[in-house]
């Protein structure tokens, strides 16, 4: 396996936390790119590019990977389309590092839009995946059947499913439900013998293991997974709030003891980036403020997916369809 290479700059933590994180991914080939003296920072036995810009937070997200051609995250994606690297992992401008895989990696053969996809976390299960979380606030229905089919390479590739559940969200389970286009949507799924289709799904069901991989647009998803981040860290606050109350340590101590193992398994450190399928390569995005454990989780997200070959499972199902196989 190619390394994979991890976009030190541009985050709002610095490049050193960064750089910190990759020293805890293990038996995992890696090159990280960043300024000269980010790569100072790194730890012994992980190569560094050298990169002499970077594309900031405030920076415009359509334009600068044009106009800073050198920028970390643009010089990372480029390592990939070389073939140099086997994944890129950024952890800076979001709307940047989308323009920058479109750029430096275009898009697979027959997918019309790439896709942000996220695991979203189910106790005592198999994360759910979801797409778009993000890229394309409006979209046509075809567009959400391309979104089936790569996160069913998703599951797969990431997650081990053999036969991933494939639902749409929507405000009800009966295929009449929801708008023109996820009506639209169910009628091109419906039969499709390369998606293991179950119908719509509700809100409440992306977080269960009724369902494996749910697709929507990307207003939709982000508004789903802002709310679901919200909604935890309230939760989690609420809980520490009430023990804290009781006045009790020993209770208190026992009941963390219990709490932090499914804190671990439910915040998003645990998956650390999502996964912008649809190009053709393989770019993951990671929150700018990630810490050394997301980080560390980005880059073995990225391995995962190496390894299954989600990329090229993406590109036969496209071609399939584009051929009319």
């Amino acid at each position: 396996m190619e390394p994979i290479a991890v976009d030190l700059m541009g985050t709002d933590r610095g490049p050193q936390v960064v750089a910190r994180g990759l020293a805890d991914v293990g038996d995992v080939p890696l090159v990280a790119v960043g300024t000269a003296d980010a790569l100072a920072s790194l730890p012994s036995g992980i190569e560094g590019v050298e990169a002499s810009e970077v594309i900031e937070m405030t920076d415009d997200p359509a334009s600068a990977p044009r106009r800073k051609r050198d920028a970390s995250m643009v010089v990372a994606a480029q390592l990939v389309k070389q073939g140099r690297a086997s994944a890129a992992v950024t952890f800076g401008n979001s709307g940047a590092a989308m323009a920058t895989a479109l750029l430096k990696l275009g898009r697979i053969r027959g997918v019309a839009r790439p896709a942000i996809t996220v695991e979203l976390p189910v106790p005592g299960a198999t994360p759910t995946v979801m797409l778009d979380a993000g890229a394309n606030a409006e979209v046509q229905a075809a567009w959400l059947r391309d979104f089936a089919l790569m996160g069913t390479a998703y599951a797969r590739a990431r997650l081990g499913i053999d036969r991933p559940r494939v639902g749409i969200l929507s405000i009800g389970e009966e295929p009449g439900k929801g708008t023109t286009l996820v009506r639209e949507a169910y009628e091109l799924l419906e039969g499709d013998p390369q998606v293991h289709f179950i119908g719509n799904v509700e809100g409440r069901d992306v977080m269960s293991d009724r369902v494996d991989v749910v697709v929507t647009d990307g207003f939709t998803g982000n508004v789903v997974l802002k709310a679901l981040e919200g909604a935890a860290s309230a939760f989690a606050h609420a809980v520490l709030g009430a023990l804290r109350a009781g006045g009790d340590d020993a209770v208190v101590s026992h009941a963390l003891e219990r709490l932090v193992p499914l804190w671990n398994e439910l915040t998003p450190d645990a998956t650390g980036a999502a996964a912008l399928l649809g190009v053709d390569g393989l770019f993951l995005i990671g929150h700018g403020a990630s810490n050394e454990r997301a980080v560390a989780s980005a880059v073995r997200s990225a391995r995962q997916l190496v390894l299954g070959d989600v990329v090229a499972t993406i590109r036969r199902y496209e071609s399939k369809e584009h051929d009319g196989v």
